[in-house]
């Protein structure tokens, strides 16, 4: 079934299947008032930017979502307030690959299972990592970086926006899949300074999220994307080839979507998931993400959801292990 009808067809089914759910679920009715939705991230982010599309649609099928802004810790700090909290529907967590995979991989003793402590309600979008050079670095492709990244070694190094982040895990997992461990780690706080210090020409490459400000950049010639590390070539810029193209294997992206706590009963995670699925047949969401350079995850459903983490946790945790990420 084609994405565009497996979403019309959710969008259809979605009514009905919350009304058989709400009966199962008792004489209560769920939701009864605001929904709080904990983003692990300050404001401004592309995870949050996501959340709040996400809880501004959302508001016809399930009712009112506030946000709630608690950084920290790569998104531990927030997530784990979550797997603590009443496990009744009313808090939720938007969480991505950073908070359900990275960050707690690099704790000692992290504050919660990932896998264990949370539902996977919906996968709603993903942000692909790039590899993006400085005008000055000698290569128009993916395969001529390679190239030159070998012969250069510990004399290259590649910005991050930060220990521990996407960015950081898909500068590692180039690192191994080329062979090249010297490249030196030049960790920012944030992707922005680690931008600006690329485009001025301080480092020479990184591999940011794609943003619609990396996206600029490139098309105005301040630096130079030769990949996306997607597993197929972006809709918002198929011009682009995909890394795995030329590096099968060179796949980073951070995915984020809804989580709620271990114990929330069955009937509300199936009513959230269908809202969400509801969300992702919304024209005007779809644009929005694709003009931040974000695409939808193209299954909204809690089961896609649990499958797509389980195999990025199996793919990502031994990239991190044979990196010696730590936070």
């Amino acid at each position: 079934m084609k994405r565009r009808d497996f979403f019309t067809f959710s969008s259809g089914a979605v009514f009905a299947g919350a009304l058989a759910r709400g009966a199962a679920f008792g004489q209560s009715r769920y939701p009864e008032r605001a929904i709080r939705l904990v983003v692990p991230y300050a404001p401004g982010g592309v995870v949050d930017a996501v959340a709040r599309h996400w809880a501004d649609k959302v508001k016809q099928p399930l009712g009112t979502v506030v946000i709630e802004n608690q950084g920290g810790a790569g998104g531990v700090v927030g997530a784990g307030s979550v797997a603590r909290s009443q496990p009744d529907g009313y808090t939720l967590l938007f969480g991505d690959t950073s908070s359900q995979i990275i960050a707690p991989s690099l704790m000692a003793t992290p504050p919660y299972d990932a896998a264990k402590d949370f539902i996977a309600v919906s996968m709603v979008a993903t942000s692909s990592t790039a590899v993006v050079v400085h005008p000055s670095v000698p290569a128009n492709t993916l395969a001529e970086f390679i190239a030159y990244a070998k012969s250069k070694g510990a004399e290259l190094s590649y910005a991050s926006a930060g220990t521990g982040t996407v960015t950081n895990l898909a500068g590692e997992l180039f690192k191994q899949l080329i062979g090249t461990p010297a490249i030196v780690h030049v960790p920012y706080r944030g992707a922005g300074p680690g931008l600006t210090d690329l485009v001025s020409g301080v480092v020479p490459f990184m591999m940011p999220n794609i943003t619609g400000q990396v996206l600029d950049l490139h098309r105005s010639g301040k630096v130079r994307i030769l990949a996306v590390c997607s597993p197929v070539r972006l809709k918002p810029a198929p011009e682009i080839p995909a890394a795995n193209e030329t590096l099968p294997g060179l796949v980073v992206q951070l995915a984020c979507g809804v989580f709620a706590p271990a114990g929330t009963p069955d009937a509300v995670v199936a009513q959230i998931a269908d809202a969400s699925a509801v969300v992702a047949n919304d024209p005007a969401f779809l644009r929005a993400l694709e003009a931040a350079g974000l695409e939808l995850r193209p299954d909204a459903s809690s089961t896609g959801a649990r499958e797509f983490l389980d195999a990025e946790r199996r793919r990502l945790v031994p990239v991190i292990r044979a990196a010696g990420m730590k936070t």
